[in-house]
Protein backbone atom coordinates (compact mmCIF):
# COMPACT_ATOMS: atom_id res chain seq x y z
CA UNK A 1 0.00 0.00 0.00
CA UNK A 2 1.25 3.47 -0.76
CA UNK A 3 2.00 6.07 1.57
CA UNK A 4 0.18 9.39 1.01
CA UNK A 5 2.42 12.16 -0.33
CA UNK A 6 1.45 14.32 2.86
CA UNK A 7 1.11 14.07 6.97
CA UNK A 8 -1.82 14.92 8.44
CA UNK A 9 -1.43 17.58 11.23
CA UNK A 10 -5.06 18.53 12.92
CA UNK A 11 -8.33 19.34 11.94
CA UNK A 12 -8.16 22.39 9.57
CA UNK A 13 -12.06 23.51 9.00
CA UNK A 14 -15.38 21.79 9.68
CA UNK A 15 -18.35 23.05 7.87
CA UNK A 16 -22.17 23.39 9.48
CA UNK A 17 -24.95 24.03 7.34
CA UNK A 18 -27.21 26.19 9.63
CA UNK A 19 -30.69 27.77 9.58
CA UNK A 20 -29.62 30.90 11.52
CA UNK A 21 -26.46 32.19 10.53
CA UNK A 22 -26.86 35.13 12.67
CA UNK A 23 -27.84 32.58 15.98
CA UNK A 24 -24.66 30.40 15.15
CA UNK A 25 -22.43 33.20 14.35
CA UNK A 26 -23.62 34.48 18.16
CA UNK A 27 -23.18 30.74 19.39
CA UNK A 28 -19.73 30.21 18.10
CA UNK A 29 -18.42 34.11 19.79
CA UNK A 30 -20.36 34.08 22.33
CA UNK A 31 -20.64 30.76 24.20
CA UNK A 32 -17.17 29.50 22.80
CA UNK A 33 -15.47 32.40 22.54
CA UNK A 34 -14.46 32.15 18.70
CA UNK A 35 -14.21 35.12 16.59
CA UNK A 36 -14.90 35.73 13.01
CA UNK A 37 -12.33 35.58 10.58
CA UNK A 38 -13.57 35.94 7.24
CA UNK A 39 -17.03 37.16 6.14
CA UNK A 40 -18.27 35.77 2.48
CA UNK A 41 -21.91 37.35 2.02
CA UNK A 42 -21.59 36.59 -1.61
CA UNK A 43 -21.91 32.79 -0.66
CA UNK A 44 -23.97 32.81 2.88
CA UNK A 45 -20.39 31.90 4.85
CA UNK A 46 -18.97 33.04 7.68
CA UNK A 47 -15.49 31.41 8.46
CA UNK A 48 -15.13 31.10 12.36
CA UNK A 49 -11.66 30.94 14.06
CA UNK A 50 -11.81 28.18 16.42
CA UNK A 51 -7.86 27.96 17.99
CA UNK A 52 -5.88 27.36 14.92
CA UNK A 53 -8.53 25.39 13.16
CA UNK A 54 -11.37 26.48 11.56
CA UNK A 55 -15.31 26.28 11.48
CA UNK A 56 -17.23 27.66 8.45
CA UNK A 57 -21.18 28.37 8.89
CA UNK A 58 -23.01 27.91 5.78
CA UNK A 59 -26.43 29.50 5.50
CA UNK A 60 -28.71 27.04 4.38
CA UNK A 61 -30.82 29.61 2.36
CA UNK A 62 -27.61 30.98 0.93
CA UNK A 63 -25.81 29.96 -2.19
CA UNK A 64 -23.90 27.57 -0.95
CA UNK A 65 -26.12 26.11 1.02
CA UNK A 66 -29.43 25.60 -1.07
CA UNK A 67 -27.09 23.23 -3.25
CA UNK A 68 -26.61 20.92 -0.28
CA UNK A 69 -30.21 20.91 -0.29
CA UNK A 70 -32.63 20.73 3.12
CA UNK A 71 -31.17 21.41 6.01
CA UNK A 72 -30.25 20.01 9.19
CA UNK A 73 -32.74 19.21 11.83
CA UNK A 74 -33.68 16.34 13.34
CA UNK A 75 -34.31 13.49 10.68
CA UNK A 76 -30.80 13.94 10.12
CA UNK A 77 -27.56 15.85 10.59
CA UNK A 78 -25.39 16.70 8.09
CA UNK A 79 -22.27 16.30 11.25
CA UNK A 80 -21.72 13.69 13.83
CA UNK A 81 -20.02 15.93 15.86
CA UNK A 82 -17.05 18.51 16.64
CA UNK A 83 -14.23 18.37 18.79
CA UNK A 84 -12.39 21.04 20.04
CA UNK A 85 -9.39 20.66 22.17
CA UNK A 86 -9.66 23.41 25.34
CA UNK A 87 -7.43 23.75 27.87
CA UNK A 88 -7.84 24.17 31.21
CA UNK A 89 -10.53 21.40 31.82
CA UNK A 90 -12.59 22.48 34.46
CA UNK A 91 -15.98 20.40 34.45
CA UNK A 92 -17.79 22.77 37.08
CA UNK A 93 -16.61 26.40 35.27
CA UNK A 94 -17.23 24.77 32.05
CA UNK A 95 -20.86 23.44 33.05
CA UNK A 96 -21.33 27.17 34.59
CA UNK A 97 -20.50 28.43 31.47
CA UNK A 98 -22.51 26.70 29.40
CA UNK A 99 -25.53 27.19 32.07
CA UNK A 100 -25.29 31.05 32.20
CA UNK A 101 -26.19 30.56 28.12
CA UNK A 102 -29.16 28.10 28.69
CA UNK A 103 -27.37 24.89 27.25
CA UNK A 104 -27.08 21.85 29.13
CA UNK A 105 -24.07 19.28 28.77
CA UNK A 106 -25.48 15.77 27.53
CA UNK A 107 -24.12 14.03 30.68
CA UNK A 108 -21.67 14.63 33.16
CA UNK A 109 -17.58 14.82 31.65
CA UNK A 110 -16.60 11.37 30.61
CA UNK A 111 -13.03 9.75 29.23
CA UNK A 112 -13.28 9.60 25.42
CA UNK A 113 -10.00 8.55 23.03
CA UNK A 114 -9.05 11.75 20.90
CA UNK A 115 -5.65 13.03 18.74
CA UNK A 116 -3.71 13.51 22.19
CA UNK A 117 -5.34 9.74 23.72
CA UNK A 118 -7.79 9.78 26.68
CA UNK A 119 -9.38 12.72 28.22
CA UNK A 120 -12.05 13.90 29.52
CA UNK A 121 -14.50 15.77 27.47
CA UNK A 122 -18.22 17.41 27.40
CA UNK A 123 -21.06 17.08 25.15
CA UNK A 124 -23.75 19.78 24.36
CA UNK A 125 -25.38 20.99 21.02
CA UNK A 126 -25.39 24.37 19.23
CA UNK A 127 -28.59 26.18 18.18
CA UNK A 128 -29.08 23.28 14.82
CA UNK A 129 -28.50 20.58 16.83
CA UNK A 130 -24.62 19.89 15.95
CA UNK A 131 -23.34 18.07 18.93
CA UNK A 132 -20.04 19.76 19.97
CA UNK A 133 -17.18 17.89 22.05
CA UNK A 134 -15.32 19.92 24.78
CA UNK A 135 -12.12 17.70 25.11
CA UNK A 136 -9.29 18.42 27.94
CA UNK A 137 -5.86 17.15 27.55
CA UNK A 138 -5.09 13.54 27.00
CA UNK A 139 -4.59 11.91 30.59
CA UNK A 140 -1.83 9.01 30.02
CA UNK A 141 -3.38 6.11 30.13
CA UNK A 142 -4.46 3.30 28.51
Amino acid sequence: MATPPFAIHRIDHVVFRVRDLSASMAFYENVLGCSVARRRPDLGLVHVRTGVSMVDLVAVDGPLGRAGGQGPGAEGRNVDHLCLRIDPFDERAIVAHLAAWGIQPRGPASRNFGAEGNGLSLYFTDPDGNTIELKGAADGAP
